[in-house]
């Protein structure tokens, strides 16, 4: 059977009907791959997962989400949509806007996009406009413009997004043939772990038995942890630019996906996300963005902290949410790891590699 995109592989558990007119890049499908180096790099016993969603159309799990909100945009008539954006979302946004052959307006925070991304909304032709405030106030104006004009706002306080990222956690049960035991992941503006959740339980509600509920763990970035400190964080601050954001939309859905399962919320340093985003590169061949490695980052520190009985992790999986393509401007040029300068001539190159291969 050929994959049409998760709103026709999913038709059932999503709010569409014949009339809704599908906007598709044909997103979803993502694998889910297991670590097998970093498990032991890490010094754990269990099965660890790493959903790439870095592997959607336009790099990001947002086009989960967008799929369904541009469809239901276009269902009602819309012709133009808005979002505010640390930079994904206006990627994915833009690109199904201009699939559905719509406007998009983009607001961005002043200088706090990853030029990867901001490449994406500029050549899907979105009007994409640089604020001199941070993401909350962005999505701020963008609800005042939404509210006030004939726009549909795309940003995860649309419902159908939601509706739409839920879907990972269906194929994450499908591949495994049971729901993980733990799931780490990234928490910005937390639709995606609200998303997540909703989607175990519908699986849940189906099947009991065999889609058992995960524990849900979600890290913030600790210059930007509004959840985990208790309060609004005025300026947040952080490598991870996805995840810079300091009055999540989805707070009060986040607190209840923890609760709910048991879980946490907690942070982590840009220390502590550099090294993961390092390790998961060297050790696995994934090139994840910063902010995904987040994920990654907290089961890291929970091991270290001995919070696995036994250090026994079960099934565990961490969610990649975007490519590392998405800002190369932290592999190469903020990384510690540079590019060696060698003579072009056979000496200095074996002296350039004699630490890494055996004559």
């Amino acid at each position: 059977m050929v994959y049409k995109g998760l709103i026709e592989k999913y038709r059932k558990f999503l709010p569409v009907n014949d009339t809704t007119p599908v906007i598709s890049l044909y997103e979803g499908n993502t694998p889910l791959i297991k670590a097998k180096n970093f498990s032991l790099k890490i010094g754990i016993n269990g099965e660890i997962y790493f959903k790439f969603e870095g592997m959607n159309p336009t790099g990001s799990f947002k086009d989960r989400g967008m799929t369904m909100a541009v469809s239901k945009a276009v269902e009602v008539g819309s012709k133009v949509i808005i979002c505010a954006s640390t930079g994904n979302t206006s990627a994915s946004a833009a690109a199904y806007a201009a699939r559905a052959g719509i406007k998009c307006v983009v607001l961005i925070p002043d200088g706090k996009v990853a030029l990867g991304k901001l490449s994406q909304a500029v050549m899907h032709r979105a009007e994409v406009l640089e604020i001199s405030g941070n993401f909350d106030d962005a999505l701020n104006l963008a609800k005042e413009l939404s509210g006030k004009y004939p726009i549909t706002l795309v940003n995860s306080v649309n419902p159908y997004r939601i509706d739409g990222q839920k879907t990972a956690a269906y194929e994450i049960c499908e591949s495994l043939g049971e729901a993980p035991d733990y799931q780490f992941m990234p928490v910005g503006n937390a639709g995606n772990i609200t998303a997540y959740w909703k989607g175990y339980k519908d699986y849940n509600k189906a099947e009991p038995s065999k889609y058992a509920l995960p524990k849900m763990m979600g890290f913030q970035a600790s210059g930007a942890a509004p959840i985990v400190e208790g309060h609004s964080i005025v300026k947040p601050e952080t490598i991870a630019t996805a995840i810079r954001i300091g009055n999540p939309a989805s707070w009060k859905t986040a607190i209840e996906a923890r609760s709910e399962s048991n879980g946490v919320i907690d942070k982590v340093t840009d220390g502590e996300i550099l090294e993961a985003y390092r390790i998961v590169a060297a050790t696995e061949g994934i090139f994840c963005e910063p902010a995904s490695a987040s994920s990654v980052a907290g089961l890291i520190k929970y091991v270290k902290l001995g919070y696995f009985k036994n250090n026994k992790l079960g099934k565990a999986v961490c969610i990649l949410t975007g490519h590392g393509l998405k800002d190369p401007d932290t592999a190469v040029y903020d990384n510690v790891v540079k590019p060696k300068k060698v003579k072009a001539n056979m000496k200095d190159i074996i002296k350039g590699i004699i630490d890494v291969i055996e004559f």
